[in-house]
């Protein structure tokens, strides 16, 4: 058990949900983030006792406010970082918008930045912290009508790597979780005559669970992990070996 403060972007539901909810059985204090769906986040605060925070991860000024808000609630610094927010807006790229270019980067991408931009210091005080980016299986492989999306996940991973050689020696991990195609509400939701050729082309033969995300999130948190960093691990079924 740990009673190290855990903060998770996109934490109320779907992957992010699971991911709060496992930190939580794990010892954690657990702080989740979001950004919309107001009455998803107080349903999901009362069913799991789990503390929600309301703010817009792509606004840097945003999340320095927001961490001060769980900072001081819990009474401490947050130990581990979980960048799992993200939104589409899909396109083919000759008819993508700026807007819909953009908005991806800053939320999935620049988000990434600004979270870790404001718990880094205390980390590096403290000798010890965790930063988990939640990348995608299109990022590694690029998927059509997403060069936003793809561009934004594979940017993790160059982001992961270089703050993993900057942090090493204070304690600090830096690691993906690369997740194929898993069973959330926006996948599920996919017509049956595609979800058909998705799960043809997972080896396994099955869409993934949310909480297999979850427990890799749990293990690569623990004080155990900590020489395991700048390394993406992939939950995808076997859809993509490196």
């Amino acid at each position: 058990m740990s009673s190290r403060i855990a903060l998770v972007t996109g934490g109320t539901r779907g992957i992010g949900g699971a991911i709060s909810i496992a930190l939580k059985s794990a010892g954690y204090r657990v702080a989740a983030n979001y950004a919309s769906r107001d009455d998803v986040a107080e349903s999901f605060a009362k069913a799991t006792g789990i503390s929600v925070y309301k703010w817009d991860i792509s606004d840097l000024t945003a999340c320095q406010k927001g961490i001060d808000r769980v900072t001081k609630d819990m009474d401490g610094d947050v130990d581990v970082l979980v960048n799992n927010a993200g939104i589409t807006r899909d396109g083919v790229m000759h008819k993508m918008s700026f807007e819909q270019w953009q908005s991806v980067i800053d939320t999935n991408l620049s988000s990434c930045f600004n979270m870790a931009r404001v718990v880094i210091e205390s980390m590096r005080e403290n000798k010890f912290g965790r930063i988990i980016n939640i990348s995608s299986v299109n990022g590694q492989l690029g998927q059509f009508g997403q060069t936003n999306y793809s561009a934004a996940k594979a940017g993790l991973f160059g982001f992961t790597k270089a703050l993993a050689r900057e942090t090493a020696s204070r304690g600090i991990t830096v690691n993906t979780i690369a997740p194929g195609y898993i069973a959330t509400e926006m996948v599920k939701a996919v017509r049956d005559d595609i979800m058909k050729q998705i799960v043809a082309q997972i080896p396994v033969g099955r869409l993934g669970q949310p909480e297999e995300v979850a427990r890799t999130v749990v293990f690569l948190a623990a004080d155990e992990s900590s020489f395991i960093t700048g390394e993406t691990l992939s939950i995808n079924g076997g859809q993509y070996m490196e």
